[in-house]
């Protein structure tokens, strides 16, 4: 008995520090995403718009260390830039959903009845639709740019944060904690976005992170196929449009901003990981 507990005791640590692990690595690359796009025009060797036709398509090399598209312009530049508008597209997001999803499903788990009918029903169709594909089609009729971008792929994104609100709004409904806040005299909003939404507020966070990654690849899709952020500003999923044009012969015009995306991705999922592990109590060993 004695030397089960001595291995909970040695493992229980281990366990914690690959928590942290997770989250320090994650956190760190993120961290280098956001200095990035913050010290562009001193990390940036070259003006990212500079057009040099004598050097197009230049292989990586000493002076540009990720090569050059076809119109001369340094790569690594082009990427540094290219962080900025990615970032806000991605905030401007977050902002629009994560208030919208709380509030829908945190009104439709406390009111209950017709309210919670109407509210999920309403849910269920924006979840039901393409993300990609209705974004697009907004796009297309209220024209390419970021922000139409953020208000297109917002449209699709909150039902997610709403129905976990919910779900968790019904499981504190009749929990003791609610009961004596009603004791209190506390009822209404003041019981919902004063008691209720504090409690929703880590598994939101923790989503709205592990999300990050999907919401990238999705503005990078637009500007792929040239609904975002119009040129010539640096921007990585036009950025690879371009690339593609010359994949086989020049790759490295396509595999540096490629790689931004990954790079991105992978920080985020890393930081949602470990959010995950030291928020939600669910996963706590």
């Amino acid at each position: 008995m004695t030397q089960n507990l001595t291995d909970i005791e040695i493992a229980a640590p281990r366990r914690r520090r690959a928590r942290v692990t997770s989250l320090a690595i994650g956190g760190t690359l993120v961290a280098i995403l956001l200095l990035a796009a913050l010290f562009a025009p001193l990390l940036a060797p070259f003006d990212p718009n500079a057009q040099i036709i004598s050097a197009r398509l230049l292989p990586p090399s000493a002076a540009h260390w990720l090569g050059t598209d076809g119109f001369g312009r340094d790569l690594l530049s082009r990427v540094i830039y290219g962080s900025r508008p990615t970032l806000l597209l991605v905030s401007l997001i977050l902002l629009l959903t994560i208030p919208v999803g709380l509030l829908v499903g945190i009104c439709a788990g406390y009111l209950g009845g017709w309210t919670e009918r109407v509210l999920m029903r309403v849910t269920d169709i924006f979840l039901s639709l393409p993300n990609l594909v209705i974004a697009l089609a907004l796009v297309a009729m209220l024209g390419p740019g970021l922000l139409n971008g953020a208000l297109a792929l917002a449209l699709t994104s909150w039902p997610p944060f709403a129905r976990q609100a919910r779900a968790e709004t019904l499981a504190l409904r009749r929990s003791d904690y609610l009961a004596a806040a009603r004791m209190q005299g506390i009822n209404g909003l003041r019981l919902m976005f004063g008691h209720i939404l504090p409690l929703c507020l880590p598994s939101a966070v923790v989503r709205a992170a592990l999300s990050l990654g999907g919401i990238i690849l999705s503005a990078a899709g637009l500007g792929f196929l040239g609904m975002g952020v119009q040129p010539p500003t640096a921007e990585w999923g036009s950025m690879v449009a371009e690339g593609s044009k010359v994949i086989f012969d020049q790759w490295w015009v396509a595999a540096a901003p490629g790689g931004a995306i990954l790079f991105a991705s992978l920080a985020f999922n890393l930081t949602g990981d470990g959010l995950r592990d030291r928020l939600d109590t669910r996963n706590a060993n």
